[in-house]
């Protein structure tokens, strides 16, 4: 007779907890707030660059991979448990199986061929968009420091004179990266505090201004210790690291104001490094850069700590 009496079965308690768990994963899985049209992209934002559905397309790769990998993995460990069981009328030990080498083959090979396809897809992605090859219509050197960022516009503005080359300023970026400078660009910068925010979004921070349909350079360099800098949807981000200066570039095609964060947690304030950027036409950019140089923001900011000499080396060494 059953312990629990002749009208209950000791598994219903455990069904009725698997229904439970069951009930409760499907609501998790449909309570997210996204819709149909944001689920393909798994929860990336709307990529508002040029590069950016590259990223996303990789991204996507990734976790076509997975769940590919992870059915399979459910499907043998399924497989195994309901196939594989105990007998009820049957309590003798299943023959063991021992060193059966096309097996432990099969487990060592196979991931080495998902990794080796992952790191394939990876590599070409990062080296195109990485890629410095193409002249950039605007170039912005970005400063981060505690607790706020400063950007500088290397351009030509009326008003402002100087050679971004030559300014003593911006002696912490090497060379091979002046080279794509303006000739005789004076420039105009921004720099914010933690206590700036955008006047029409009132989000806080700083806003950097970009014109659409240019392609965009940005120069990183550090005044203290490593940041990262991440405009959320450019999908791309890269660490401002002291001593060591890092580039890339994208082309904006969606005007707009979008959030930017540093993106490596550097000290006690690092929440408070936060960022706009507002993506415009570029006649409203020149005008902007106009705007600084009439309000005395013309020249640079000191855009952080040189080189080291291991850095210098290296650029000497692949010149």
């Amino acid at each position: 007779m059953s312990p629990y009496g002749s009208d209950r079965s000791p598994r219903r308690p455990m069904r009725r907890k698997l229904l439970q768990a069951l009930t409760a994963g499907l609501v998790l899985a449909t309570a997210t707030g996204c819709t149909y049209k944001d689920f393909p992209r798994l929860g990336m934002p709307t990529p508002t660059t040029e590069e950016a559905p590259r990223i996303l397309s990789l991204w996507q790769g990734s976790w076509a991979a997975a769940l590919a990998t992870g059915v399979l993995v459910w499907g043998l460990i399924l497989w195994s448990a309901f196939f594989h069981r105990r007998s009820r009328t049957k309590v003798e030990v299943p023959p063991q199986t021992r060193y059966n080498m096309p097996i432990e083959a099969l487990y060592t090979v196979v991931p080495l061929i998902i990794v080796s396809v992952l790191f394939y897809f990876t590599a070409r992605d990062e080296s195109k968009i990485l890629s410095l090859d193409k002249k950039p219509d605007v170039t912005v050197n970005v400063v981060g420091f505690q607790w706020s960022w400063g950007f500088n516009y290397i351009e030509n503005v009326d008003g402002s004179t100087g050679d971004a080359k030559t300014d003593k300023n911006l002696d912490a970026i090497p060379d091979r990266f002046k080279k794509d400078f303006p000739a005789a660009a004076g420039g105009v910068y921004d720099v914010g505090t933690p206590a700036t925010k955008n006047p029409q979004t009132l989000n806080p921070g700083p806003t950097l201004w970009l014109p659409k349909g240019k392609t965009v350079r940005f120069v990183l360099t550090s005044r203290d210790v490593i940041h990262s800098f991440w405009v959320v949807p450019f999908l791309m981000k890269q660490d401002v690291i002291p001593g060591h200066t890092n580039s890339f570039q994208v082309t904006p095609n969606k005007e707009g104001t979008f959030l930017g964060k540093c993106a490596e947690l550097c000290g006690v304030d690092h929440s408070r490094m936060l960022f706009n950027v507002k993506v415009v036409s570029p006649e409203r950019y020149e005008e902007h850069l106009k705007k600084l140089a009439e309000k005395g923001q013309t020249g640079y900011v000191p855009a952080g700590i040189e080189q080291t000499d291991h850095e210098k080396n290296r650029e000497t060494n692949n010149l």
